[in-house]
């Protein structure tokens, strides 16, 4: 079993790894038990195996975990059985043995094996039971190949998988005919290679252009979308920057030319400092002079004669009594 995991099953005619116990006839109880203890239970089973897929490798898994101790050998129909009693297949022999020696589950393989298991077989590979499935296997002229199997009690069935066979693979494959040549003519097969008319190569050729532009004009258009979704968002940051630098640029002006704006208060102040320069203010309503005659306005006391200056302080203060004296008068 250990050999499974790091190197291929050896095949059963080049192998020297043989039953060295005497052959005796074990009971699937005893087989379920683990007995005999000296050697391995030797579990058979048997197969085409065309385009090995995991179904097979899932049954050989169920022949493999049958009993505890267990050796799984695994036979293997040449071409020319298959060909006379099922029918062409897609791997040759070799492919099919191949394919089978590096399964993780197979302990040996035997190559060119009968189509129907005779008391010799059995008796040569010293097998103790065979797995297969329990549907009747119609084949040879016989309804059910493993008939005299399940009669001597050596017959232990195992469930197939659903969904995966060989005939659904080969099924898909003729189905999607067209799509594979083309696929392959596109790889550098020759259509005579895939037997491939003159006329349907240059139909796939063409075809196959037509889905190269298809995928050039997808490309095209995926490449677009994202351009103009990266504009997109581009533009919408942009318009969003400048939204926040108007509402700060007109939140600016405002403060400075709005109604309580400091330009306001500014020019209101250089013009109350204007408007006392320009005018000096007026004489409380109180003032003497305002009940005067405008005819008659006397020159104030401390306003001397240009013409004629006193000439000593005497003079000055007669002059300054006769003003008073005059005042005096018009009252």
């Amino acid at each position: 079993p250990f050999q499974t995991l790091t190197a291929p099953a050896p095949f059963a005619d080049e192998t020297s790894c043989q039953c060295q116990a005497p052959h005796e006839k074990l009971t699937i109880a005893q087989a379920r038990l683990g007995t005999p203890v000296d050697r391995p239970v030797r579990v058979y089973a048997d197969g085409i195996f065309d385009l090995f897929h995991s179904g097979h490798a899932r049954a050989l898994m169920q022949a493999k975990t049958l009993f505890p101790n267990s050796y799984l050998l695994v036979g293997v129909c040449s071409d020319d059985l298959t060909h006379k009693f099922k029918g062409f297949t897609v791997m040759n022999e070799t492919e099919r043995y191949e394919a089978l020696r590096h399964c993780r589950y197979v302990d040996e393989v035997i190559r060119d094996a009968p189509w129907t298991l005779t008391p010799e077989f059995l008796e040569k590979h010293k097998i103790d039971f065979v797995a297969h499935d329990d549907i009747p296997y119609s084949s040879a002229g016989s309804d059910d190949v493993y008939k005299h199997i399940k009669e001597a009690g050596m017959f232990v069935p195992t469930q197939r998988t659903e969904g995966i066979s060989t005939s659904d693979i080969i099924t898909r494959i003729v189905r999607d005919y067209d799509v594979y040549a083309r696929r392959n003519l596109q790889r550098g097969y020759t259509a005579k290679e895939l037997n491939v008319s003159f006329i349907n190569e240059k139909k796939y050729r063409f075809q196959n252009q037509v889905d190269k532009m298809k995928e050039r004009v997808k490309n095209v258009e995926e490449k677009s979308k994202e351009f103009v979704y990266k504009v997109e968002e581009k533009s919408h940051d942009l318009i969003q920057k400048w939204e926040e630098k108007s509402r700060e640029f007109i939140g600016n002006f405002l403060e400075l030319f709005g109604p309580d704006g400091a330009w306001k208060q500014m020019f209101q102040e250089r013009s109350g400092r204007m408007l006392q320069a320009f005018s000096p203010r007026q004489s409380p309503n109180s003032s003497p002079t305002r009940g005067r005659s405008p005819s008659r306005s006397p020159s104030p006391p401390w306003v001397f004669n240009k013409a004629s200056p006193p000439s000593s302080p005497k003079a000055a203060s007669a002059s300054l009594s006769s003003m008073s004296e005059g005042d005096e008068d018009e009252k």
